[in-house]
């Protein structure tokens, strides 16, 4: 089969790692007649594939191609080819001759999950940037999936996981747990997130009343995740950037309100960014060059908010995290 890697590579992949069982699930008879189709040298190349995306992991990488193709080469269509269903027009932009074998081909299966995986993560970054800005709201595995399977512009209307691609998004996520074995080879940036209290309070007192974490929206009464934290404080309060950096968004969005995002370079390779949301007024404009406690706002209820505060966020690499952990202790 084309794209698969030599058998001695196999064995040796198989062996160290105690054998395709040992990556893929069990329990369930769906699972394993998923996963059996999964050949075990795949694996590190999933990871590989994801490896410079903190938005699709490997199990979401392998889940959309059991939802595109059930890992099966063969289709009746002419126009889609592969594992991973390209068109001749997107192999011309996403693929290249990964595993080395002299030729790009969308029938070689590592090919194939490489180049998947480079499209998926140019989506993550573009639905991740519309969401920093506030253009859309929702997750951003979604949002990506969203994107691949009705394009950015179609999440960008919509705000959000477009109807045209609610039923994709539902039967990849389905599949998902049948891969999550993956992921904890591959963990989530979370994991290791940042260094503690490098960011100043964005305000004077850092009133807890909604961690980061998943929560029922007041508003909307939809369960997800909250971004970030809110910290109470009355409307008009000094809100100051949390570190040095350059104002990245300054404006109005539906959900965030008035909000400004800052972008502080990079932390230990990884980009850092912070937002502030809700407010009252804007003190910065976009471009602006900022150091820790300029002020930049005032807190207020700007936008979906039940009354005044400051919704802050921490982005690393462009994922959302706990701010808590970034802050040092108010003075």
């Amino acid at each position: 089969m084309p794209g698969l890697v030599a058998m001695t590579g196999v064995s040796v992949f198989l062996a160290s790692t105690g054998g395709l069982s040992s990556v893929l699930p069990q329990g369930s008879n769906a699972a394993d007649a998923a996963t059996s189709k999964v050949d075990g040298s795949y694996v590190p190349w999933l990871r590989k594939a994801t490896q410079a995306c903190k938005v699709v992991t490997p199990a979401v990488l392998a889940a959309q191609i059991d939802q595109l193709s059930e890992w099966s080469d063969d289709t009746a269509s002419l126009s889609q080819q592969g594992i991973a269903r390209f068109t001749d027009a997107q192999w011309r932009t996403w693929g290249r001759d990964d595993d080395g074998n002299g030729r790009s081909s969308p029938h070689d299966a590592v090919d194939a999950i490489m180049a998947l995986g480079r499209q998926d993560c140019a989506l993550a970054r573009q639905v991740t940037t519309l969401r920093t800005k506030g253009s859309v709201n929702g997750d951003l595995v979604d949002l990506t999936l969203a994107a691949y399977r009705a394009g950015t512009g179609a999440v960008e209307k919509a705000g959000r996981v477009p109807a045209a691609a609610q039923g994709f998004v539902r039967q990849v996520e389905a599949r998902l747990p049948r891969y999550e074995p993956l992921v904890r080879q591959n963990p989530e940036q979370n994991a290791d997130q940042a260094p503690a209290a490098v960011l100043a309070p964005p305000v004077t007192t850092l009133t807890v009343t909604s961690p980061f974490g998943a929560r029922k929206h007041p508003l909307t009464g939809v369960t997800k995740l909250h971004t970030g934290v809110d910290f109470g404080a009355p409307r008009g309060a000094q809100v100051s950037a949390a570190r040095a950096g350059r104002v990245e968004f300054a404006g109005m969005t539906p959900a965030y309100g008035n909000r400004i995002v800052i972008d502080h370079g990079t932390i230990g390779g990884r980009r850092l960014e912070t937002t502030y949301s809700h407010l009252s007024a804007l003190q910065v404009g976009v471009g602006q060059s900022v150091t820790a406690g300029t002020p930049i706002g005032l807190v207020g209820s700007t936008g979906l908010s039940t009354g005044p505060h400051l919704h802050f966020e921490v982005l690393l690499d462009g994922q959302y995290t706990d701010p808590l952990p970034w802050l040092t202790p108010a003075r």
